[in-house]
């Protein structure tokens, strides 16, 4: 078998590969040999059909399997001699396949990067210190409260914060357009659901009153129609609720699985949940900086299309998930095209294919202690704790999965030893706001 490899470019590979007519015609006589045992042809008894009257018959067909066969094994002996490590299924193009004649292919694929682990010293991290306060927990039973409140009619005015439920017709030049209508449509007044206005003009409205506001849609409105647009929307107010909290008692601590101690073991309770939220919290930061921090550092490596095509399709196949059946009835890349998943499917490949070559070079393994520790973290929450860690220790998939997140856990332990790594003192509600809101924000 004769190989030779061409670098096309970046990780592009063009391998040649010659294999020897003899090769071919044995296996393929081997294959004719085996069928004549037990073909069947009128004229003919079982297996005493006449080998040259097999191979008129077959000959071509079985020719044509083996040829495939022979190009795919050969492909694979051939990466193996080169010592090539494909990403992705190869483009096979038969060059020359004449019976009797040593048969050509060329077969253009990807291959994996060579990573060369740099230095990590550059990266720098804040690491957050955080405490929860008195106003902390108490904002949060309020919020508990807010979750499980109920609304009650009231014979006033609507006030921001109240619920009202209204009819309402949008106008454009004396038109009604699409999407524009509702009948005993519920409203949280303040909650931002319409566009900016359209709930304003309804604070100080009675039951049964009707008004008309005049608005406009924002400029970068998602349908083209009403971007900017004037418009006008008829409304009636068909009630006004006001929003009741449930009073802090043992049948609303019991909501929460405190079944005794009062207000004060449901604020211990809560304060708990809190304390274990900011711990996962602020590891998801320090993490997200040292990953950020790889990528950085590995900034020039380049990566197989071929793999961050399969991560687009698997962050594409999630969204599309939230179609539930209708799904069935869409096409995934019309609706989600691949330019909506291409930064981050590039990102994850990159950083997957940095993270397992550190794995190896560390010979970083799950800990067992770690793994039992990160399942009773995870548990803490369930009434029955042990039922859980026994679910997923007795779910091979499931523990593979805790077991990687123990894995990246270390990996991120590694490079912190080697990472600028500073204190920054947040507020509990800082360190809880996802990074890029923040970022938005300064």
């Amino acid at each position: 078998m004769q190989v030779s490899v061409e670098t096309t470019s970046g990780l592009e590979r063009r391998l040649i590969v010659g294999v020897p007519a003899a090769r071919v015609d044995s296996a393929v006589d081997s294959r004719l040999q085996e069928a004549a045992k037990t073909v069947k042809l009128n004229g003919f008894r079982p297996g005493k059909v006449p080998m040259k009257v097999v191979r008129q018959r077959f000959g071509q067909s079985v020719r044509m399997e083996v040829l495939g066969q022979v190009m795919n094994d050969s492909f694979y002996e051939a990466i193996q001699e080169q010592g090539l490590k494909p990403a992705g299924r190869p483009e096979i193009e038969p060059k020359s396949m004449d019976e009797g004649k040593d048969i050509e292919f060329v077969a253009t694929f990807e291959v994996f990067p060579e990573i060369e682990l740099l230095d990590y010293s550059s990266i720098e991290v804040k690491k957050p210190v955080s405490e929860i306060t008195d106003a902390d927990l108490d904002k949060m039973i309020e919020n508990l409260r807010k979750q499980r409140a109920s609304w009650e009619t009231v014979e006033r005015e609507a006030a921001t914060g109240d619920q009202v439920n209204i009819d309402f017709v949008g106008t454009k030049d004396g038109e009604e357009f699409e999407g524009g209508k509702g009948e005993g449509t519920d409203l949280e007044l303040g909650s931002g659901r319409m566009i900016p206005g359209f709930e304003d003009g309804i604070v100080g409205m009675k039951a049964g009153e009707e008004k008309v506001v005049a608005l406009s849609f924002p400029e970068d409105y998602h349908s083209e129609e009403l971007k900017g647009a004037a418009v006008e929307f008829a409304i009636t107010v068909n009630a006004v609720k006001e929003q009741v909290l449930p009073e802090l008692n043992d049948e609303f601590f019991k909501m929460f699985g405190v079944e005794e101690g009062g207000e004060d073991a449901f604020r211990a309770e809560v304060k708990k949940n809190m304390e274990r939220e900011l711990k996962n919290a602020t590891k998801t930061r320090i993490k997200t900086q040292v990953m950020d921090g790889v990528l950085d550092v590995h900034a020039e490596l380049q990566v197989p299309k071929a793999l961050v095509a399969q991560e687009i399709d698997a962050l594409r196949n999630q969204q599309m998930q939230q179609f539930g059946a209708l799904a069935e009835k869409l096409n995934p890349a019309d609706i989600l095209p691949d330019d909506l998943f291409r930064e981050n499917a590039e990102r994850r490949v990159k950083l997957g294919l940095v993270l397992n070559e550190l794995i190896a070079a560390e010979d970083i393994k799950a800990d067992a202690d770690k793994v039992r520790a990160t399942l009773e973290e995870m548990a803490a929450s369930y009434e029955d704790k042990e039922e859980v860690i026994n679910y997923y220790m007795s779910q091979p998939q499931q523990l593979q999965q805790i077991e990687g997140m123990v894995i990246e856990e270390e990996v991120v332990e590694k490079l912190l030893e080697k990472a600028k790594v500073s204190e920054e003192t947040l507020s509990y509600e800082e360190v809880m706001s996802p990074p890029a809101q923040e970022d938005e924000e300064d």
